[in-house]
């Protein structure tokens, strides 16, 4: 299976925050959206980072509760990893487990046009499952 088609069947929606957020509005922002991850940028359409709940708490950790009125930019990821629509979803996933990262941002033509978490990941991988078991069921009940 192929990263687009995950794209096609959760969508290509992406929250962005921007590098001089605050990490308080970051929290509102991954609060709001249900999520783990946001990537920063300043267009929405090209990466300047990735900021996760992990590096918030961090952060908070190591610096106290003074970390919130910090930017986004002081404290989000700058090397991000990135796949592209066509990439295999099995690369991804060994990607995603060697590098102990969770969210993938998806660049195709150099833009931003996804997202995907290793819980999409995961549920491509059960979805395939599942229709082999119905495929090989269905063949030996003929």
């Amino acid at each position: 299976m192929l990263i687009g088609t995950i794209l096609r069947n959760k969508g290509s929606e992406v929250a962005t925050v921007r590098p001089d957020a605050t990490v308080r509005e970051l929290l509102a922002s991954l609060a709001e959206h249900n999520i783990g991850a946001v990537v920063v940028s300043d267009d929405g359409s090209t990466i300047a980072g990735i900021v996760s709940e992990r590096d918030v708490v961090r952060k908070l950790n190591d610096r106290g509760a003074g970390v919130l009125d910090a930017t986004v930019a002081e404290i989000m990821t700058s090397e991000v990893r990135t796949c592209a629509p066509d990439a295999n979803v099995d690369d991804l996933r060994r990607t995603m487990t060697t590098h102990r990262i969770r969210h993938v941002p998806v660049i195709d033509s150099g833009r931003l046009v996804g997202i995907v978490s290793i819980g999409d990941v995961v549920k491509s991988a059960i979805e395939e499952l599942e229709t082999e078991k119905a495929s090989l069921v269905d063949y030996l009940h003929r």
